[in-house]
């Protein structure tokens, strides 16, 4: 026995393995905070952010109903209330739900899923101060009496700069885009995540319905928000350049706007609805004590719910003047979208009857959405339909259809969900005293405002006024909603008194207190910040084992990654379908450089709205010299081959292979890019065929000199980019062809530049000259990032980050010239196309 050990007891053994995940993974103190990307951080400060400016924005939303509780009423002047009332819908949607969707997935995906993190903690950290600060410059409008005054849409011509020259618009414009900077990236990061970072044998076929529903809805938000993006910069650029896009008067057409605004308007119902779908198909299971029934169903009805919501954005155009066949084919589509959200609502139906219900609080608001959703349900059917729009449209029971449709789709199941993961969040259960009654002032306020508004629009009352006469028939409806309105502020007030009391007097809830089937609930309660200890093995094994069982065994370090190594912090990679261990992905620790980049962003945006565009031309290049600086902080300085990460199982790090998350990042940025794109050639062609005096405007004569040089630039840049990759995958410099890509990309540039320089006719003048200059400065513009992308691969090469097999920033660099090459071709196409366009049109009848 001299030179034996007895062995440790496993409580000691996984006390030390958290001390050791502690020490790595935690957030510093003070300020240290400030650094934090983790995403439990992030998702609770996402949420507590959302809900602030959810305050605020129903504060907003009283002001307007005690304006309207009583006809003549003096309480709010027209400009008051204009500001008020695109703020109240501002807010709720830009700055409240979308962001609240995006926080709830921020904070539960990585655990549902059975990893630790996602894969970019500091693009998850960047997306949150983006959406701060933009924010928080939309809503201290309110302050100085600048806010946004034209309607939570922004319709043109109102908020162009003939009928709002203030900066209100301008607000809006810049504010609302900087806080999509955030939603995108949050979506990207969602999607790699994922796709790439689930429990390891978590086939997407066994991966939970609430990954689905994340993942779909993120998606979505990849493809709907660059249209919108788009709009806002030409809008903006219209303001303050003057460059005529939306002016009939020289050549634009109003009506692009709202082409380009429903095209991400109407897909964005269903990204906030999806993600609460996603929040009922997780807790009703539980609650029936029965599996989700038509899980395949499920998950081909919200691809398809996808699809379809892309395909029928007119229909929030019927009175604007389409043609027929058009009118008919919208209607149609937006009544067959019924279907794929039927056949979840039956699904969630049919567990409860076919399980053993219990009822309590989280419940209650499941009730509570069935009733007010198929409420919204029917109104949207009776709108799909042509005739019955005509006369409701503009009314106010497309405000209550929305609100019923929005807001109780969103409200009744985020509630149940913040009741069922609140011992997630806070280790306490709810205190049902107050509980209960809060549901029901909620749930009753909130029928009693709506519906009333649905009989106000029936009896014609148009939306947005801010005041009527009161011998309408109105005066009634219009009190008891108001009614409505501060009993249901009242329900919320009491929902947040629970929440306060629960955190300091509610019981302390025992590990998985709702007998649930997910990872989340195999942690410790709260979570620690690395989540697990080890990381589960989905398969026959732990299939039929219950989270909390499985929690002592993860908490022992019997899965994957249950150790340290050197202080790493460490996640699996899998195979995008089959979930099979492929790499391990180390993380980044805590840094200050996401909220630096953020505020150099803020900048940048502030700079625009106070017209000083040089500032703001510096700002911009200091952040993407920050992006570039990040860039320059990741990965591993040399190769380690095969490394154990337990189980048997021995992968790469994602520095070494093909696969690495950030290819598939970059994948994802060039269809929200390319998005983009395509919304700009539309934006094109739509000009061309509605805007005014195209065809009484000189042809334009771009030359096809400088236009066959850019595009000869870009292709040698194209093949010295995979010259410099084989390169160095055969372990040869790659500075030569490095430097023949960067003279081809500047040549390129220069190119392009001189066909801006010779548009006609002037992009002041007319849309003619402004399409055709926007259209090549996108082509100029991704030339330039271009050669960002060189300069990163050049101080990466000499910091000993690339190397034969770690060679992914040059497979990147590859990526972006080739998707550059592919639209310039297409840019620079219809550029030379435009007087044979032109042309077409003078033969028109």
């Amino acid at each position: 026995m001299s030179g034996a050990v007895a062995p440790q007891p496993q409580e000691a053994r996984a006390l030390r393995l958290h001390r050791q995940l502690t020490r790595i993974w935690a957030t510093g103190p003070g300020w240290q905070r400030l650094a934090a990307v983790n995403h439990s951080v992030i998702g609770v400060r996402m949420m507590v952010t959302a809900f602030t400016f959810f305050v605020i924005a129903g504060v907003l939303g009283m002001l307007t109903r005690v304006q309207l509780a009583t006809p003549n009423s003096g309480f709010l002047d027209a400009e008051t209330y204009n500001q008020v009332f695109t703020m109240h819908g501002s807010m709720m949607l830009f700055l409240f739900a979308i962001p609240m969707v995006e926080s709830i997935a921020v904070y539960l995906t990585p655990k549902i899923l059975g990893t630790r993190d996602f894969a970019f903690p500091r693009l998850t950290a960047y997306g949150y101060w983006c959406y701060l600060f933009g924010g928080t410059i939309v809503t201290a409008s309110l302050i100085g009496g600048v806010a946004p005054n034209s309607g939570w849409f922004m319709y043109t011509p109102l908020s162009s700069s003939v009928y709002t020259p203030g900066i209100n618009s301008d607000v809006w414009l810049l504010g609302i885009t900087f806080v999509e900077i955030s939603a995108l990236s949050l979506a990207m990061e969602i999607v790699v995540s994922i796709l790439k970072m689930r429990a390891p044998g978590m086939s997407l076929d066994r991966m939970p319905i609430f990954g689905w529903y994340i993942l779909v809805t993120a998606m979505m938000m990849i493809v709907a928000f660059p249209p919108l993006i788009l709009g806002s910069i030409l809008l903006e650029v219209e303001r303050a350049f003057d460059l005529p896009f939306f002016d009939p008067t020289r050549g634009g057409d109003s009506l692009l706007w709202q082409h380009l605004f429903w095209l991400f308007g109407h897909p964005d119902v269903y990204i906030i609805f999806l993600p609460m779908a996603a929040v009922l198909s997780t807790i009703i299971p539980v609650f029936a004590n029965r599996a989700l029934l038509g899980y395949r169903a499920i998950v081909v009805a919200i691809i398809a719910l996808a699809f379809l919501s892309f395909g029928i954005w007119v229909h929030h155009m019927f009175t604007v003047g389409i043609p027929h066949l058009a009118l008919a084919f919208f209607s149609a589509g937006s009544a067959i979208v019924a279907v794929p959200t039927a056949v979840q609502i039956f699904a969630w139906l049919a567990t409860l009857s076919h399980g053993r219900p219990r009822w309590d609080v989280p419940m209650l608001y499941v009730f509570g959405f069935f009733f007010v959703f198929a409420m919204g349900g029917l109104t949207g059917v009776m709108l799909a339909m042509v005739p019955f729009d005509w006369q409701a449209h503009d009314t106010y029971f497309v405000v209550a259809h929305m609100h019923y449709v929005v807001a109780g789709a969103l409200a009744f199941p985020m509630i149940a969900g913040l009741y069922y993961w609140l011992p997630l969040l806070t280790g306490r259960t709810a205190v049902h005293r107050l509980s209960v009654p809060a549901f029901w002032l909620i749930f009753v306020g909130f029928n009693l405002t709506f519906f009333m508004m649905h009989l106000a629009g029936l009896l014609g009352m148009p939306r947005r006024i801010y005041t009527y006469r009161g011998d309408e028939g109105w005066n009634w409806l219009n009190l008891l909603s108001s009614v409505g309105g501060f009993v249901m502020t009242i329900g919320f007030g009491l929902l947040v008194i629970d929440l306060v009391v629960q955190l300091r007097h509610g019981r302390r809830a025992r590990r998985d207190p709702w007998r649930a089937t997910t990872f989340e609930w195999a942690m410790p309660i709260p979570p620690a910040p690395y989540a697990f200890a080890s990381i589960p093995h989905v398969g026959p094994r732990t299939e039929g084992v219950a989270p909390g069982e499985l929690a002592v065994s993860l908490a022992r370090g019997e899965g994957y990654l249950g150790f340290t190594r050197n202080g790493w912090q460490e996640a699996l990679g899998v195979h995008t379908s089959s979930g099979q261990p492929e790499q391990l992905i180390v993380l980044p620790n805590p840094t200050y450089l996401p909220l630096v980049t953020a505020l150099a962003t803020a900048a940048a945006v502030l700079a625009l709205l106070f017209k000083f565009y040089l500032l703001s031309l510096a700002a911009a290049l200091a952040t993407l010299g920050l992006f570039v600086l990040a860039a320059q902080r990741a990965g591993l300085r040399r190769d380690y081959g095969p490394l154990p990460v337990g189980l048997g199982v021995e992968v790469p790090p994602h520095t070494e292979v093909s696969s690495a998350p950030a290819w598939l990042s970059l994948i994802c940025a060039l269809v929200a890019n390319g998005t983009l794109f395509t919304a700009l050639v539309f934006g094109t062609f739509y000009l061309w065929l509605a805007g005014a005096n195209w065809q009484a405007m000189p042809p334009p004569e771009p030359s096809r000199l400088l236009a066959l040089a850019a595009i000869a630039g870009l292709a040698v840049a194209a093949v010295a980019a995979r010259a410099s990759l084989k390169a160095v995958v055969v372990g040869r410099s790659a500075s030569g062809s490095i430097g023949l890509t960067a003279l081809a990309l500047l040549a390129a540039v220069a190119a392009v530049v001189g066909l801006i320089a010779g548009v006609t006719p002037h992009p002041r003048e007319h849309a003619l000259g402004a399409t055709a200059a926007a259209l090549l400065f996108y082509v100029a513009l991704h030339a330039g990032i271009g050669l960002l992308f060189l300069l990163s691969n050049v101080l990466r090469i000499g910091a000993g980050f690339v190397s034969q097999r770690r060679s992914t920033d040059l497979r990147l660099t590859r990526l972006w010239i080739d998707y550059t090459l592919a639209t310039a071709f297409i840019a620079l196409g219809l550029v030379l196309a435009l007087p044979a366009m032109v042309g077409m049109l003078g033969g028109r009848p």
